[in-house]
Formats: structure tokens, sequence, C-alpha cells
């Protein structure tokens, strides 16, 4: 690959290497009963599809220091996008989401295996969270086995172990935060741990210690990465509520009825009134809300101007992290990629 960031020829490589590698893990796992076909069939649904924006700043979190492009690098970087696609399955059946990608979640899809056993949908999610659980398996095994030498993968080996626990802590605050009072705060520092760093920093620095890089660099990475992380998921926030489903694949609804910590929900909550704030009490965490419903809540932020701020908070981040970008010094290709790639995070259409 050359120095010229080529997104689609980058997805099209990360892509082969992906479905390769679980086309072979599946066939092992289906060999062991012909009842598990189900089951096979949605790991390699949970890598269908994606940007594989992880593998992107894993591979020039590489280049960046000065390394060439490497097939076994490719691999190395391939094996995040197994991370997220677990995270992904493990996130629509915590939400309880019917929809990823156009598609029926894991969960949903599983329910046809399982339709004459007693507590059919409970059966249902239980083979979703062992899918995710697979998933995670895999993407050690791809990380071990990527043909980089044993002592590039130990430099950035502990890394997994700060990105695993970083991802389940923010999985585990959103939680614990759901249907609590709006805050801020409490928002943004979900979005830190749920999904900038483990989307962003974390392979960014993987993919850094995988070649060598020193500390300085490290902290740039670090500058750039959280706050473009958190742009990403603020966008995603936005388009979560105001997004067309046909372009997003998912159902819009899903923040408000599960009165999930947004920001967007948060800001509005922050500069709402009494009575707006009394509207929105009988109409965020119903799981049967409606249309109507489901319009008021957005005529509400959009009469206060949260989306605004929303946008607001994206761009300052944007704007941080290229500030970043720009105080390191980097080969061009690299900062020219990095650039690209923080515009297409988080500069998405509705």
């Amino acid at each position: 690959m050359s120095d010229r960031w080529d997104a689609a020829a980058f997805k099209t490589r990360v892509d082969e290497v992906l479905h390769q590698f679980v086309a072979r893990e599946v066939d092992l796992f289906a060999k062991i009963d012909p009842s598990l076909a189900p089951v096979a069939a949605q790991l390699e649904a949970a890598v269908q599809d994606g940007k594989r924006l992880r593998a992107a700043f894993c591979y020039w979190g590489w280049r960046a220091v000065g390394q060439p492009d490497s097939s076994a690098l490719l691999r190395a970087a391939a094996s995040l996008e197994l991370i997220h696609a677990a995270a992904v399955v493990h996130d629509d059946l915590i939400d309880d989401s019917a929809l990823r990608h156009g598609r029926p979640t894991a969960h949903v899809a599983l329910r046809g295996a399982v339709r004459r056993r007693p507590r059919s949908a409970a059966a249902a999610r239980s083979l979703a969270m062992l899918v995710g659980d697979l998933l995670i398996g895999m993407a050690g095994q791809l990380f071990a086995t990527s043909g980089l030498p044993a002592a590039y993968v130990g430099r950035a080996r502990p890394l997994w172990s700060v990105l695993g626990r970083e991802l389940i802590a923010g999985e585990c605050l959103e939680i614990l935060r759901t249907g609590s009072e709006p805050d801020t705060d409490a928002s943004l520092q979900v979005i830190r741990y749920k999904t900038a760093k483990y989307t962003v920093e974390q392979p960014l620095l993987i993919g850094g210690a995988l070649a060598g890089a020193g500390g300085r660099l490290r902290e740039g990475y670090s500058a750039y990465g959280l706050p473009l992380g958190e742009a990403f998921q603020l966008r995603d926030d936005l388009l979560g509520l105001f997004g067309d489903p046909e372009h997003t694949g998912k159902a819009n609804a899903d923040d408000v009825r599960g009165q999930r910590p947004t920001a967007l929900l948060a800001e509005t909550w922050r500069i709402a009134g009494e009575d707006d704030r009394t509207r929105l009490r009988a109409l965020l965490g119903q799981r049967g809300l409606d249309e109507a419903g489901l319009q008021a809540v957005r005529e509400v932020m959009c009469r206060l101007r949260a989306p605004s701020l929303v946008e607001d908070m994206i761009t300052a981040r944007v704007e941080e992290a290229l500030g970043a970008l720009g105080d390191l010094d980097l080969p061009a290709g690299a900062a020219d990629a990095l650039g690209a790639l923080a515009n297409s995070a988080t500069v998405r259409l509705f």
C-alpha cells in the first residue's frame, strides 16, 4: 500500500483478512456439531460490515513511526475489528437493540434456532452473548498469529489488557447510569471509556507499540485520539436519534426508549426548564414509545438547540485532535491519512 491514503482499498484488504480468518475458525467451530450452524452464521455476520476505522488507526499508528506497509501488521490491525464486532454483539444484547446495519441483531436472529425451546428468547440472548465471547477469543488468536516478530507483539500485548478493561468499564458505566438524571460530565465519561479509547486512542497506541514508538509520539497519539474518539461517539448519538434508519441501519428510538446517558440528552436536560423536564420524564424510558412520542422528544431538543450544542462539542474536539496532530512530526503520508480519518470518523451524513 502506498503512502497515499485510500480508505476503500484499505477496507478491501482488511475485509479479506477478516473473512478468510473467520471462515476458517467458523468451519472448525461448526464441525463440532451440525446444530451449531446458526451460531456459526452469526460469527460470520458479525464481521460483514464496517468502515474498519479501528484497523486503520492501528495501521497508521505503525506507519507514523516510519515502518513500511506490512501484511503481518494488517493482520494484527484487523484483529481489532474482531474486538469491535464482539463489542457490538454485546452492546446490542445489553441495549436490546433489534437492528444493526439494517439486519436483525445476533440475539434476534438466533431466536429461530431456539424457537421450540423453553424460554427461547433468553436462550437466544445467551447464544448471542457466547458469539461475542468467541469473537474476543478469535481476536486474540489473530493478533498472536499475525506473523509479526514476537518481540513486537510482546511490546503491544499489555495494551490489550488496558483496552479490554477500559471498554468494559465504559459499558458498565453506561448500564449503571442508564435511567438516572442526565449529567453531561457523566455522559462524556461513558463516551470516553466505552467508545473513544477503543475506537481511536488504543488502536493508535497498539500500532505504535508494535512499531516501537517513543514516549512523545505515544503522548501525541492520545492527544489526537481521545478527543477524536469522543467526537466520533457524539456524532453517533446525534445520528442515533436524528439520522435516517435507512442510512444508519439502526432504529432511532433506542436511546430514548432506553433512557441511555447520551450527551445529547444530558445537554437537553441541563438547559431545560421544569416544564420541559416534566415532559421528558413522561417520555424517556418508555419501551412502547411511538413515533409521535419520539418526535416530541426531538421537538424539545431542537427548540432548546441541544443538537447544535453537541455539534459544537464535536467541532471543538475535532479541532483539538487536528491541533495535536499538527504538533507531531509525522511522515507526510501518515499525517495526511490521520487527517482524512478524522474527517471520515466524524463527518457522517444523516
